[in-house]
């Protein structure tokens, strides 16, 4: 899973299950004119859960898509798949879980590809690794590794071949270029994410859906931060300070030798999912073409 080409961007994008026929058109067109996208990146991975996944975390899985299905699109391109499993409350008695464990399976014995899993507990991390050890862990960004140094330790552990840091520390050049270029390969910046930068309530907000994901009866969680009430807008979130867009990438995070980016998005719609393949990685002249590529029916209302 290390990438040699140090002036590729590899994105990893939402909604393996829960944009399944999004991502059929979009791939489609993506293989047949890829003069119609940026030429410095390619996908990384599609990462998601079904609904109703106990080792769910994150976000609320909503995907209904067939696994076999998405497993066979994504054989077809040539991508890997990734199941979220970043429930950060799960206890031993959790690990026999049937759907979880059937997925991982599946996931573990496709040989044209190598998947993996996201995950945040280490109880399910151990339990992975003896059982399913053809898969690679991704280290969640539901962990809220704002410390620097709790985030390199992170980076030094075997057991990942990627680490999400949080978002705050998108920006903090001076230490992130100081890492060796093994850890710079480690690293998954979270691109797009709306949440207030100022926000000291993320690990509840995440907690919250652990123990929904676990059927436990639990209060909601309500955002205190400023304009919340909003929901995700991704205007606002391009001027949030921990926002990666594509100048940046370019100019900055490339050069430097970082090449793997995470788009969020799993829990909104396929319409914003699509605007965010559009700015990341369709050419401005081009994205007009794509909308009409994916939006075959020319009569589609959609208000």
């Amino acid at each position: 899973m290390k990438n040699s080409d140090k002036q590729t961007a590899y994105y990893h994008l939402p909604g393996l299950f829960e944009f399944y026929e999004l991502y059929v058109r979009f791939l489609k067109v993506f293989r047949e004119h890829r003069e119609y996208f940026y030429d410095w990146c390619e996908i990384g991975s599609i990462y998601g859960a079904p609904a109703d996944c106990l080792w769910g975390g994150g976000r609320a899985g909503f995907g209904e898509h067939y696994p076999d299905e998405v497993l066979e699109l994504m054989e077809e391109y040539g991508i890997s798949a990734r199941l979220t499993f970043s429930n950060s409350l799960l206890k031993n008695e959790h690990l026999s879980d049937k759907k979880c464990n059937g997925l991982c399976a599946l996931f573990e014995k496709r040989e044209t590809i190598k998947n993996g899993v996201i995950i945040h507990s280490d109880i399910l991390l151990n339990y992975l690794k003896n059982k399913y050890s053809g898969l690679y862990f991704v280290s969640s960004t539901t962990k809220v590794l704002t410390d620097f140094n709790e985030f390199l330790e992170e980076l030094k552990r075997d057991d990942f071949c990627y680490v999400v840091p949080d978002f705050r520390l998108n920006k903090t050049f001076d230490k992130l270029n100081t890492f060796p270029q093994e850890y710079k390969d480690k690293v998954e910046f979270l691109c797009n994410e709306c949440c207030y930068f100022g926000c000291r309530d993320r690990k509840a907000c995440y907690e919250v859906v652990s123990r929904k994901n676990l059927g436990e009866n639990c209060p909601e969680h309500y955002c205190k931060a400023p304009d919340a009430d909003g929901g995700y807008i991704f205007s606002k979130a391009m001027k949030n300070p921990g926002f990666i867009g594509i100048d940046d990438i370019k100019n900055k995070y490339l050069p430097m030798g970082f090449t793997n980016f995470k788009i969020e998005g799993r829990g909104l719609g396929s319409a914003l999912v699509l605007e965010f393949l559009l700015y990341y990685m369709t050419k401005p002249e081009y994205q007009l073409n794509v909308r009409e590529e994916i939006y075959l029916d020319n009569m589609l209302d959609l208000f």
